[in-house]
């Protein structure tokens, strides 16, 4: 399997397989998918048939996410595993300290000055919840400068949503090969193999790592039929299987902890599979703005690309929320965020451009956290700028800014404090908001 010539949805003669509840099916090798049946006797080519499940076999059949792979060896056939030593990749909040209500933001992330690849240059900058609970996110950082060879993850603690920031990454999985750029976001099942290479050297880029329910569109309610990210953009592999013999090394995140194995092949080797569990990439620019066309600025919700819910409706486990280019039109408006207090806890980072609220401070490849009930929102420069605007329709061009939001309050970890890319004057850019009350 070449990641420049092996089937992509980029690559002539794609299936175009798209979307969230779809069923999908996909063989490299004519013959390869069994009809009719999904375990047969014998299986096509002397296959082995695997399932794959993403939720318990009871789930509501609405909710139900599996697939069956057709492979040359089942991913039992493989070596004993050992501890792997990573200690940036922390897991939920168990090792929580105490943590000040104070807003917190980071500059760009640096890049390693050593070969690291994609697992090794994982760093969790926050978390919150608990990986065996299935509840709380990681919110991630990944800084990489070499492809991964004979080497493929696997997370059995949670989903990954990674968001490239700099430099596109190849995602070579077990259900096939996805190219994603910045721009583009692509999520990785819980429990599946993959590799990441890349094709433009060094790269940076954001993950939630997803604990919780699987991440899934959110309801439309009043927005009606059409709005936000629509199912159809959503795009899955074709299946490709690795040809080149070898010994491959397994790493594994399992109990908040990474393992690692060595096996005699690839994990590579599906030929052909089916169904609704699947690697799927997503372009932000087809995201279905909402807004205001009259006044007061909506609530961010109406961003929400993906949402993974807890067991209180409407409150959030995890929401993917994004914010593009878009025309602001609203009359008699502070147009950026207002300042606000929330609930939910919010980790946010930039993937380009600039964000309006933060036009100072808050650079792509750098991160933001505010906490439950911690108070933020424009800086006074973006607040007199935009007090004094002349309120005529503007599109807000060359950004895209995200939010990885949930319930539960993130914990920092020590990379994230102690790292050198906090940014211990953020307050200081409130301070210029006087109060200019006048009796």
């Amino acid at each position: 399997m070449n990641p420049a010539t092996a089937p992509d949805i980029d690559a002539p003669g794609s299936t175009g397989l798209s979307g969230f509840g779809n069923h999908f099916a996909t063989e490299a090798v004519p013959g390869a998918l069994p009809q009719g049946r999904n375990s047969p006797q014998r299986a096509p080519h002397g296959l082995y048939a695997e399932l794959l499940s993403g939720t318990a076999f009871t789930a509501p059949r609405a909710e139900n996410r599996r697939s069956w792979l057709y492979r040359r060896q089942p991913a039992v056939v493989t070596g004993a595993y050992q501890p792997y030593e990573q200690p940036w990749w922390i897991t939920g909040a168990a090792r929580a300290a105490a943590v000040a209500p104070d807003p917190l933001r980071w500059h760009p992330f640096a890049m390693p000055g050593v070969p690291t690849d994609f697992v090794d240059g994982l760093h969790t900058v926050a978390a919150c919840g608990d990986a065996d609970a299935q509840a709380g996110i990681g919110a991630l950082v990944y800084t990489a400068n070499q492809s991964m060879q004979r080497r493929a993850l696997v997370n059995s603690d949670g989903e990954m949503l990674l968001v490239p920031q700099m430099g596109r990454l190849v995602l070579i999985t077990e259900l096939g090969i996805l190219h994603v750029r910045p721009g583009e976001i692509a999520l990785v099942p819980r429990g599946l193999a993959f590799k990441v290479e890349l094709p433009d050297g060094p790269s940076r880029g954001y993950v939630c790592e997803n604990y919780g329910a699987a991440l899934r569109l959110p309801e439309l309610g009043p927005i009606g039929s059409n709005g936000l990210a629509n199912p159809r953009d959503f795009q899955a592999p074709q299946a490709a299987f690795e040809n080149t013999p070898g010994a491959y090394e397994l790493i594994k995140k399992f109990g908040g902890k990474l393992w690692r194995n060595t096996q005699s092949d690839t994990p590579f080797n599906v030929v052909a599979w089916h169904g609704n569990l699947t690697p799927m990439k997503y372009d932000t620019a087809h995201f279905m703005t909402i807004g205001s066309i009259s006044f007061d600025h909506p609530d961010p919700s109406i961003f929400t690309v993906l949402t993974s819910p807890s067991d209180t409706p409407g409150v959030a486990n995890c929401d993917f929320v994004i914010f593009p280019p878009r025309w602001m039109v609203a009359e008699d408006t502070f147009r950026p965020p207002w300042y606000h207090r929330n609930i939910m806890s919010e980790f946010m980072g930039l993937v380009l451009g600039e964000y309006d609220a933060k036009p100072e401070g808050f650079k792509p490849g750098g991160a933001s956290l505010h906490n439950c009930m911690v108070p933020h929102g424009p800086d006074a420069d973006a607040f007199t700028k935009a007090s004094n605007a002349a309120l005529a329709p503007h599109k807000l061009d060359n950004t895209l800014a995200f939010m990885f939001e949930s319930r539960y309050r993130f914990v920092p970890t020590p990379y994230a404090m102690q790292g050198g890319a906090l940014d211990t004057a953020y307050a200081n850019c409130w301070q210029g908001l006087k109060d200019q009350f006048q009796a």
